[in-house]
């Protein structure tokens, strides 16, 4: 049987992801445009311009599975840079006959009135929404004709190990360990759910592994839905801190940051997450893949390990 796999992004999702086959035994290469070396015991790494449809085909081959695990962190290059990566992926996928498994992320939905379950459209008009809505769309077109093998997790924003100035609370941490004020955009007191990367991980290598889930979005399991205050909250009190004081960002000073700094207006666009209830529904995927989310109170920990 082949246990080749190669993870395509060092971030903290490919990361984890890499830990997880290593330790079970599988083949892993890592590859990155750094050619960034992880430290995991067995992983091979790899430098790799990821828009390059024929070295990402080249690397590829004689893999099991092609894990898409690419994180632009910086919204303002979302155009230039998921576009031609999404079409190297693909042509990558269908040469080499690896299943494609996609790290995806809420933004297709956009707002929504109640909990987010698979069943919902893509429904987005922000751009960062509407790319990876049609990242997937064009994935499952490739996959219900028989090209390739695709499926995408989706998950809500992270915490846990590694995830630092990528995530709304891990990257307050620091300043709550030094005494300072949390300042949080939207509302502190709207429920919102929280995913750990070590569980988007382990749903990604669980959902490539298996032919029956392949072909369709799946939600990664998490836990209950946390406003923001109450996520920070806990976070400090793993680590026997007192509750951090929590403020909001106000309004008028939002919007006079998103005229003056374009990553400002990126996050602007998609406040909606953090203006009213941002809960994902995970339903399908705990009873597909008989799969519970890591204990709240382990992935605070984590999260508060700066």
């Amino acid at each position: 049987m082949n246990d080749r796999h190669l993870v395509v992004g060092a971030g903290p999702v490919g990361r984890h992801t890499a830990q997880l086959l290593a330790a079970r035994g599988s083949e892993v290469v890592v590859a990155t445009r750094s050619g960034t070396d992880t430290g995991i015991d067995g992983v091979t790494h790899l430098r790799l311009d990821a828009s390059d449809a024929d070295a990402l085909s080249a690397a590829a081959e004689g893999s099991a599975v092609l894990y898409n695990c690419v994180n632009p962190a910086d919204y303002t290059q979302w155009e230039t840079v998921w576009p031609p990566v999404a079409a190297a992926f693909l042509a990558a996928a269908e040469r080499s006959g690896a299943v494609y498994a996609m790290t995806g992320a809420l933004y297709p939905y956009g707002p929504v009135d109640g909990p987010m379950h698979e069943g919902l459209p893509d429904a987005a008009t922000d751009h960062k929404g509407v790319l990876r809505a049609r990242m997937w769309a064009d994935a499952k077109a490739m996959h219900d004709a028989g090209r390739i093998r695709a499926v995408e997790i989706r998950g809500s924003d992270y915490v846990g190990t590694g995830v630092g100035e990528n995530g709304h609370v891990s990257r307050q941490v620091p300043g709550l360990l030094a005494g300072k004020r949390a300042i949080v955009i939207g509302r502190k007191d709207q429920p919102h759910t929280f995913t750990d990367v070590l569980d988007s991980a382990r749903l990604l290598v669980a959902a490539a592994g298996d032919d029956t889930s392949h072909g369709r979005t799946w939600h990664v399991p998490s836990n209950p839905a946390r406003t923001q205050e109450q996520a920070l909250t806990d976070v400090m009190a793993s680590v026997g801190r007192p509750a951090p004081k929590v403020s909001t960002m106000p309004r008028p000073v939002f919007a006079a940051l998103a005229l003056a700094m374009p990553m400002m207006r990126e996050l602007r666009e998609i406040d909606y997450q953090w203006t009213r209830p941002y809960v994902l529904d995970d339903t399908a995927a705990r009873a597909h893949f008989a799969m519970e989310p890591t204990p709240w109170g382990e992935v605070c920990r984590r999260t508060a390990v700066v």
